[in-house]
């Protein structure tokens, strides 16, 4: 049996990535996207969100979000993932999207499914911080909430301290974090969440639409060290993976916060691994990853994405 989620998104090369697997994979029952700025403008990610769909021949409601961050100056990496935040062959899709704001729709999406859902927000924070504010009883109402974002126990990937969606709206994070018990999957394990070359080398001699997806695969080739020698991490999709099976991640509780003062560790993850604090643990942290079975799940999913 399939299992509902609603996607807040900033598509952005790994997040198509993860889009694709989830539309393919027969676990996951895609019921709506919420766009948000953040790999790119808000234009941009609504745009491709749509793409993404349309090259899988997906039908799927889309509704834009926030335009910028809750507090801070919007920052993008159009020079990690593309002029338009999707490397590829991008068709030109003008998408019907919904006259509804991305909050707004996770609060519906909510209320229509209840405890069969799961929300993955897997971009800066802005529509579900929003959302929460909105319905406080969100959490109540859904199944799961997973977070891709953040660095508990580990170095940032923007910052020395802080990682990309996080330090992107740390007001929003940490409201998240206050309002909601959430699964947080970070750079503790997305970092781990690779590819192997094979798969990425199978899809670019194909060509055609899995030469797109190739492109999203291996979006890292001239920008960086790579956690292990030899593939990108596909940080989001680590987050789908578990959804389909509970066992790809083992999660242990903290307290946690962000930080918002605008110092060096701007947007940083404070967590509270010792138990130093009073504070009860408000949130399930992912420490581990089994990546063979990850991987197992992410080429399941993209094959059928583009099975012909």
């Amino acid at each position: 049996m399939s299992r509902k989620v609603f996607f807040d998104t900033d598509p952005g090369c790994d997040d198509a990535v993860m889009l694709a697997m989830a539309l393919g994979h027969e676990a996951i029952d895609v019921v709506g996207l919420s766009t948000v700025c953040g790999n790119t403008t808000i234009e941009n990610t609504t745009r491709n969100a749509h793409a993404i769909l349309g090259l899988g021949g997906y039908d799927v409601p889309v509704s834009r979000g926030c335009g910028r961050p809750l507090v801070d100056d919007l920052t993008t990496a159009e020079w990690i993932h593309g002029e338009n935040g999707l490397h590829g062959d991008i068709p030109d899709i003008d998408g019907d999207t919904r006259d509804i704001h991305g909050a707004d729709a996770i609060v519906e999406a909510a209320h229509e499914y209840g405890d069969e859902l799961t929300i993955a927000a897997v971009g800066p924070l802005p529509n579900l911080a929003i959302a929460l504010a909105k319905e406080p009883r969100l959490p109540d109402l859904v199944e799961e909430i997973y977070l891709m974002g953040g660095a508990a126990m580990t170095t940032g990937n923007v910052t020395p301290m802080a990682e990309a969606n996080f330090h992107n709206d740390p007001a929003a994070a940490s409201r998240v974090l206050q309002d909601a018990t959430t699964r947080m999957v970070g750079l503790d394990v997305t970092n781990r969440a690779t590819v192997s070359p094979e798969f990425i080398e199978e899809f670019r001699t194909a060509g055609g639409v899995r030469g797109t997806v190739a492109e999203w695969l291996d979006y890292r080739p001239d920008s960086g060290t790579y956690p292990t020698a030899d593939a990108p991490a596909i940080h989001d999709a680590a987050v789908v993976a578990d959804i389909v099976d509970d066992s790809v991640l083992d999660f242990e509780e903290y307290y946690l916060d962000v930080d918002t003062t605008g110092g060096p560790c701007h947007g940083a993850v404070i967590c509270d691994e010792h138990g130093t604090t009073d504070n009860e643990p408000n949130s399930r942290v992912a420490v581990d990853i089994n990546v063979d079975r990850y991987r197992e799940i992410l080429e399941t999913g993209v094959r059928a994405y583009v099975a012909e």
